[in-house]
């Protein structure tokens, strides 16, 4: 090779390894571009007992199908109120089908010589109303003026489909009426605020929503008080250690129906969520707790003033306990639940009413002649069973249920509602004192309680 071919040859390789090193970033493969997270947070309504959130949880990832299956299915339902409810606020939403906790009716140790039938309990705690609901309820009532409701709300955080944390918060809204109010107040807690693992408890905002959604008649004026706070975070919530406010409702007198001038109203809280930006919320949005069901009236036999109570079952005790004044009384009506056809006047296929919420007792007041009937009734059969001395010996004739009320002994007669079973009630002729203490007890039992006359109004007996 000459040295002109030589320089020709080194130029030209220098001319491709160049054209190769420029072609070489134009042909190399691009970077990969980095895709955002997908930020989810799965939202739970649990009752208030529900387990706080945990690092076992966590590590459990097989356990979110299992919280789903435990959350909220009242929710989808649209049970809202508890079993005890009566009056017409008992149609506004299906009903729980199990018992709400009940705390057990006032019933001190009484003597002959001083009967009265306890006041029913006006006030409530928060730590009194978290007690009450215990691990799987929802409603707790302590007496027709003090009753409670609540739930977790429960949050699942993933990133990319992956648990990273959980977080949950406890709402309570405990409702209370002063004896002779017209005020229902109701103090809501946020309590049990508790996280772990990575969250965004810092700008997920919890709203609380609380409506009067229909009342009865639907033309009374309800007046609000106290304050509801616009959304706030859970962080902020949590600080406060309880968060809480108080609201209240009232209706003045005047605006009801019939002689009693009733008036039934629906309460509702509701819960409302709002995840962080960037977040995707999935489930429950938003939660609505059991709603509360006021009542206000003017009945002057249970007042001289009206007031207002939770429109609610209401449960007389009576106690078959050796030496309690009433103990006669309380065997005859436990024999009338337990052996009903042992019991006259005689029917074999007799089951009393008053034993529970689904067939309880009415107040009968207005119509004297047809108290007046249940007595005579009653009288009448004991006449009938025992003789026309059945009274010797300083007895009366014991009849239940109660000649004060709808299911008495003449509500199966042709003036009334005779399409009713007959014979379903039971007499014995019972002494006089115990008979006596027994109606005592019952008075002081209806004042108390405002139990008022008519089918918007119930009680059950209860025999310890």
């Amino acid at each position: 090779m000459t040295l002109t071919q030589r320089s020709r040859w080194a130029r030209g390789r220098v001319t491709a390894l160049l054209t190769t090193a420029l072609l070489v970033p134009l042909i190399a493969p691009t970077a990969a571009v980095a895709q955002p997270a997908a930020l989810t947070v799965d939202s739970y309504v649990l009752p208030p007992g529900a387990a706080s959130p945990s690092l076992q949880h966590l590590r459990s990832p097989q356990e979110a199908p299992e919280l789903a299956r435990h959350a909220d299915q009242s929710a989808t339902e649209g049970i809202r109120s508890p079993l005890e409810l009566v009056g017409p606020a008992a149609s506004y939403a299906p009903r729980a089908a199990q018992p709400s906790a009940v705390a057990p009716p006032q019933r001190p140790a009484l003597s002959a010589a001083a009967i009265s039938y306890p006041e029913p309990a006006h006030t409530m705690t928060a730590e009194e109303c978290r007690a009450g609901l215990g691990t799987d309820n929802k409603f707790y009532v302590k007496s027709r003026f003090a009753v409670c409701s609540g739930a977790a709300f429960t949050q699942r955080w993933s990133r990319n489909r992956q648990i990273v944390g959980e977080s949950q918060f406890v709402v309570l809204a405990v409702g209370t009426i002063a004896k002779s109010s017209r005020d229902m107040k109701v103090q809501y807690y946020f309590t049990n605020m508790q996280q772990t693992g990575t969250t965004g408890t810092g700008a997920l905002m919890i709203t609380p929503k609380i409506t009067v959604p229909q009342k009865w008649p639907a033309s009374a004026q309800v007046t609000q008080g106290g304050s509801i706070p616009g959304p706030q975070s859970w962080q902020v919530l949590a600080a406060q250690n309880p968060a809480t406010f108080l609201h209240s409702v009232s209706v003045s007198a005047g605006q009801g129906t019939g002689v009693d001038d009733l008036v039934f109203a629906v309460y509702q809280p509701t819960i409302e969520l709002a995840p962080p930006p960037g977040w995707e919320m999935q489930g429950a949005l938003k939660g609505d707790l059991f709603f509360l069901a006021p009542r206000w009236d003017t009945a002057t036999y249970v007042t001289r003033a009206g007031a207002a109570v939770f429109s609610y079952l209401a449960t007389l005790q009576y106690s078959s306990t050796a030496g309690t004044p009433e103990k006669a009384v309380a065997d005859h009506i436990k024999t009338a639940y337990t052996k009903p056809a042992t019991t006259k006047p005689t029917n074999a296929a007799k089951k009393l009413p008053g034993q529970s919420a689904d067939n309880p007792l009415h107040r009968l007041f207005h119509d004297k002649t047809r108290r007046e009937k249940n007595r005579s009734e009653a009288i009448r059969n004991c006449r009938q069973y025992w003789g026309t001395n059945y009274a010797a010996g300083g007895k009366e004739c014991d009849e239940f249920p109660f000649a004060v009320t709808y299911e008495g002994c003449a509500q199966a007669l042709p003036t009334y509602e005779p399409s009713k079973p007959k014979n379903n009630y039971s007499v014995l002729p019972l002494p006089k004192a115990d008979n006596g203490a027994a109606g005592t007890l019952l008075s002081g039992f209806l004042l108390k309680n405002r139990l008022v006359d008519g089918q918007d109004d119930a009680f059950i007996v209860q025999i310890t």
